[in-house]
């Protein structure tokens, strides 16, 4: 499936930014998925819809343009990112998302030839600023995330007083998404990347694939989401149950009614945005093609 759209977007006569084709790709691929626990084409939540998602996926297309990638900083386009989904929708539905892929876009657009993508993601970030957290803050307040609490030190809520990298190494150890930043996308390129060409070089089919993805990030990583709204020990049962599943004592189906609830506590969203990230720099890398 990947190779179809990609060969189809690569082809045609509309498709003059594949960077922003990418984003919108990644962002509908992730979502279309039947991961447990998440929203997909077979399960909505209460306050935002598989549609919600998939207008929030196209609207970020034109705000991580190549051109506007190249103009604009990390903490800018994460502002934008957040604004434009807030014109089509009012729920929350790609904040992560946008703070993973801003930097991986910037990269992208501004990295020489014989630079490695991973490589140049390490440069963005190595580049990142006061200005660049101020407007990150301000898209984190705006967006509303679930589970969002008082920080001890670099409340978003407060004026930033140091880098956008260094207020999310503060954070890495209580959110996935800030040790990305941290890290240089360790758990995007040494894991999230392997499991999904591992998963394709097996013969699983784009969609299934995205699945393993998702299931291996759980196994790996506990979501630090489920960790927030519900607890350490929650997290830590839901990564249990993922291996579980690897192991063949868990079914995906039973997996994926153990995470659904009312109100969405074991709902693994920072793994889907981490998931969409690989699936983002999978395109970029050609790493989902033969």
């Amino acid at each position: 499936m990947v190779t179809r759209v990609h060969a189809t977007l690569a082809h045609s006569r509309l498709s003059r930014d594949l960077l922003a084709h990418y984003v919108q790709l990644a962002c509908v691929l992730e979502v279309s998925a039947p991961k447990p626990g998440n929203i997909t084409p077979a399960h909505d939540f209460a306050d935002t819809t598989y549609v919600d998602m998939v207008r929030s996926a196209l609207a970020l297309g034109p705000v991580f343009a190549r051109r506007r990638a190249r103009t604009r900083g990390v903490g800018a386009l994460i502002l934008d990112g957040v604004r434009a989904t807030a014109r089509v929708t009012e729920a929350n539905t790609n904040l992560g998302i946008v703070l993973l892929f801003a930097p991986l876009v910037r990269a992208q657009a501004t990295r020489a030839t014989a630079e490695s993508l991973r490589s140049a993601t390490e440069r963005i970030l190595g580049q990142l600023d006061v200005e660049d957290a101020d407007a990150a803050f301000a898209a984190i307040v705006e967006a509303h995330p679930g589970g969002l609490g008082e920080a001890p030190e670099h409340d978003v809520r407060a004026p930033a007083s140091i880098s956008l990298r260094e207020a999310m190494a503060a954070a890495a150890d209580r959110d996935s998404i800030a040790a990305e930043y941290a890290t240089g996308y360790a758990i995007v390129f040494d894991t999230g990347l392997p499991l999904l060409a591992d998963a394709l070089a097996g013969g699983a089919r784009t969609l299934d694939a995205i699945v393993s993805v998702h299931i291996g990030l759980l196994a790996s990583h506990p979501d630090t989401l489920i960790e927030r709204k519900a607890g350490a020990g929650a997290a830590r049962a839901v990564t249990e149950a993922a291996r579980e599943v690897l192991a063949g004592m868990l079914t995906v189906e039973e997996f994926d009614a153990s995470l659904r609830g009312p109100d969405h506590r074991l709902n693994p969203g920072t793994t889907a945005d981490l998931v969409a990230a690989t699936l983002l720099v999978a395109l970029l890398t050609r790493v989902a093609l033969p």
